[in-house]
């Protein structure tokens, strides 16, 4: 018979002596049934075959010509409101979170007369039935909103910084602006927690929520139940505890439990943190043994670079990198941004300096959107810019996750599928991110781990090998579910979500989450 290899993880299922797999031939042929006895095929060939008896084409990605660009500075003179800014103010991160656009009327006095009043009419009704974030955006992200020029309508409109950090009602999708299954809490980290704002939801690996607040707000926020101030849609949750208790008790579950190694410093965003906090935070983990790689989550690398710019900050990192080193634990930053414009030589700056602290690295754990990334040339544009322009690795692109109003930007597994395929190659293979989906409950999957793929219904389904901290010891051996955005859909499939979402009972939609 000959040799095969697996798409991705194997993935076997018992039904009495049958198994099943999805195998593909090493030279990219989809085996038969009858070539491989008791095997049944599913999901995705990586040569683009679908393996559940439908066949589809191979997607073919097109021509990418690379070429070094430099990076540069919008400059941030071309907006009204920001005309008589100079160099020194827009390097401060006083000043830039003083003058952050918190409202349409902060937005229009920095547009002047460039944006038309419908802009504003759009805005301001999406605050007020659709969005689950409040307006927060420093003057460094709209300064690279339509960045070579000054912006009009149209260009405003387009553009993929402003499409993701400042979402208009007229972006929504009109008729699924939410999946029926959306929730706020769509990952269930808060079920998680061992004690309040620490999530264990991986063996070896917690997440160490220290803030609710970032420096600027992304549309599409994964943690919008918790993070940032209410909404007229969402009333946010709130931390009980004193952040000195809560910290305390973080570190008594980790000095406790041996088993975790890994601490995701984050919130929020840690450059809310107040620097002596967040230094007297990480300097008492890197006194327990058992932890061997902290990662602080800061998308303010990006949307407030002039923060890890401060000679405090940069002080204090120096000071832990060097005690991480003494201890042989490694210390990285993470940060988030989703489209090459937004790597400006002040975000180059900041990222190269806190090389130089001497951490391990940092990277960018990006979102797939519609409408913002969802091309090969947009993701390798980003990729290059990021390594090349920025000294920060191209980690992760994660499909948006399922919260309320997010299907204008939600892309479906098979484009995301696509797009991993379409950047092989191009990039070296430490730096080729990987495109996951965040699974409720199970977590980061590769796209093309899973196990069964319904097209007509866009359901997928995936396994695991590990328990979370809220599971039976049959968890295990749970099928978890993750579901394309209804509009990319068939009108069959469609027409059964509709169906439905119309049932009283709900008693269809809540197995699927069972």
């Amino acid at each position: 018979m000959a040799s095969v290899t697996t798409i991705g993880v194997p993935t076997q299922r018992r039904n009495g002596h049958r198994s099943e797999t999805n195998v593909t031939e090493l030279d990219g042929t989809e085996l038969s049934s009858a070539e491989l006895p008791g095997i049944e095929l599913n999901g995705t060939a990586l040569n683009g075959t679908a393996l559940n008896g439908t066949e589809r084409a191979a997607p073919r990605s097109p021509a990418y010509n690379y070429a070094f660009t430099e990076l540069v500075e919008p400059d941030w003179r071309r907006l009204p409101g920001w005309r008589d800014v100079n160099s020194a103010d827009w390097r401060s991160a006083q000043w830039q979170r003083a003058h952050c656009v918190k409202n349409a009327a902060q937005l229009r006095a920095v547009m002047g007369d460039l944006l038309p009043e419908f802009v504003y009419a759009d805005l301001a009704r999406d605050q007020a039935q659709y969005s689950s974030m409040q307006m927060l955006l420093t003057p460094q992200i709209v300064n690279t909103m339509v960045p070579h020029e000054a912006p009009d309508a149209d260009s405003f409109y387009a553009d993929p910084v402003r499409r993701y950090m400042l979402p208009l009602a007229s972006d929504r999708a009109a008729q699924w602006s939410s999946h029926p299954l959306a929730s706020r809490d769509s990952l269930h980290e808060h079920e998680m927690w061992q004690v309040e704002g620490l999530t264990h939801r991986y063996p070896t690996k917690v997440l160490a929520e220290l803030t609710s607040t970032c420096p600027q707000y992304c549309g599409h926020c994964t943690r919008m139940d918790l993070v940032g101030t209410w909404t007229p849609q969402v009333t946010k949750l709130r931390f009980i505890g004193k952040p000195v208790d809560r910290y305390a008790a973080m570190m008594e579950y980790l000095q406790a439990t041996p088993g975790v190694r890994d601490v995701v410093v984050s919130g929020g965003d840690v450059a809310n943190v107040p620097w002596p906090t967040l230094e007297h935070f990480v300097d008492r983990l890197l006194t327990i043994d058992s932890i061997r790689d902290i990662r602080l989550a800061s998308k303010g690398l990006v949307g407030l670079p002039q923060h890890w710019l401060q000679p405090a900050v940069v002080a204090g990192m120096e000071r832990l990198a060097r005690t991480a080193r003494e201890r042989g634990v490694q210390i990285a930053i993470h940060t988030h941004t989703n489209s090459a414009q937004s790597v400006t030589p002040l975000v180059a700056e900041a990222a190269r300096t806190m090389l130089h602290t001497g951490i391990r690295d940092v990277r960018n754990q990006g979102v797939l959107l519609a409408g913002v990334n969802d091309t090969q040339e947009q993701l390798l544009d980003l990729c290059f810019a990021l390594l090349d322009g920025a000294g920060i690795m191209p980690y992760y692109f994660y499909l948006c996750d399922m919260i309320p109003h997010a299907e204008h930007w939600r892309l479906p597994v098979s484009k995301a599928q696509d797009l991993q395929l379409s950047i092989m190659g191009f990039l070296p293979g430490f730096a080729t991110p990987r495109i996951v989906c965040d699974v409720p409950y199970l977590g980061k999957q590769w796209v093309h781990q899973l196990v069964d793929y319904d097209r007509e219904r866009g359901i997928t389904s995936w396994q695991k090998r590990y328990l979370t901290s809220i599971e039976a010891d049959n968890g295990a051996e749970r099928t978890y579910r993750y579901f394309d955005p209804v509009q990319s859909l068939p009108e069959s499939g469609q027409g059964w979500w509709r169906t439905q979402s119309a049932d009283p009972t709900g008693a269809v939609l809540e197995s699927l989450t069972s």
